[in-house]
């Protein structure tokens, strides 16, 4: 099965809410596709159209292109994440993945190896009730990959876990895509998934407002701004606005300067006296490159509640 996802014009509504109106996008393989929105943007929703979980109103959503529900051995084509709370507080952590692998005619050896690759250790032999979010969401994934599937769908797996655990996530998403297969992550911040994705789907109010390649975004949002390091960030700041240009504080001795070329900020400030130590062109983080796109969306309101509470 050819490892893509491919949604088309989906639309969704839950009683008098929009969910999803008209999201179309690709998550091919080789690759992690950031699905990126704020609470009740359809990210959730659109993932559950995806796998069969929820019907849309219009469009299509297809796996290798087919529609989940006719897929055969399913956990061997696609292998999905949606809530790492959705396990019997009873059963073992290993145990849980024994229920999942001998459902497709897998043994105990596949379940060793992964919980070998997401870092389970010991606590697979505890009771999952016990376990803390990050170690939920470890086994989780361990469970979404039990199948070996091409296509992989994780809704906000960074929730919970500490900043080791977020470091070993990105490097786990990376080796996946690595193997070649589609990785469709979403999640509300843009900074988890900094030097992680390679294309990313903004979603906004049921709707993609972008589909772009990271390079692209970044590009982009970096295009035309200087930065500077300054210890007299207040002069600074006084002597670029009156030349025209918008000066946004960074931090304690930095600042972010657009509408000037680097010549001329150094020619400005030399002029007014101005020590500096830096000006080079900036650099645009992911979560700048969201903010500048998402600025201009007009008249959103996220769903109360976030996106379950419309359902």
């Amino acid at each position: 099965m050819e490892a893509t996802i491919e949604v088309t014009g989906l639309r969704k509504r839950f009683g008098r809410t929009t969910a999803l109106d008209g999201m179309t996008f690709t998550a091919r393989p080789g690759l992690v596709t950031g699905l990126v929105g704020p609470d009740g943007a359809g990210k959730s929703t659109a993932m559950r159209v995806v796998l069969g979980l929820d019907t849309a109103d219009e469009g299509t959503a297809l796996v290798g292109g087919r529609p989940y529900r006719s897929l055969r051995d399913p956990l061997c084509q696609v292998g999905a994440l949606l809530d790492a709370d959705a396990l019997h507080p009873n059963r073992s952590g290993r145990n849980h993945l024994l229920w999942l692998a001998r459902s497709h005619g897998l043994g105990a050896r596949r379940v060793d190896e992964l919980i070998e690759r997401v870092g389970l250790g010991d606590a697979a032999r505890r009771r999952a009730g016990g376990y803390s979010p990050g170690v939920r969401v470890r086994l989780g994934i361990a469970a979404a990959l039990i199948g070996d599937p091409p296509v992989l769908m994780l809704d906000e797996p960074f929730d919970g876990l500490d900043p080791e655990g977020v470091d070993w996530l990105r490097g786990l998403l990376r080796s996946l895509a690595e193997e070649g297969r589609a990785v469709l992550v979403s999640t509300p911040l843009m900074s988890e998934l900094q030097g992680v994705a390679g294309h990313l789907v903004v979603a906004w109010r049921g709707r993609v407002v972008a589909d772009t390649g990271v390079a692209e975004l970044v590009a982009d949002a970096s295009r035309g701004r200087v930065a500077l390091r300054t210890t007299a960030r207040p002069e600074a700041m006084t002597a670029l606005a009156g030349a025209g240009a918008a000066v946004a504080v960074t931090g304690r001795e930095t600042l972010t300067v657009a509408g000037l070329a680097p010549e001329r900020v150094v020619a400005l400030l030399d002029a007014e006296g101005v020590p500096f130590s830096e000006v080079a062109a900036h650099r645009a983080t992911l979560e700048e490159a969201y903010m500048d796109l998402t600025r201009d969306a007009v008249g959103f309101e996220p769903v109360a509640g976030g996106e379950e509470s419309a359902r």
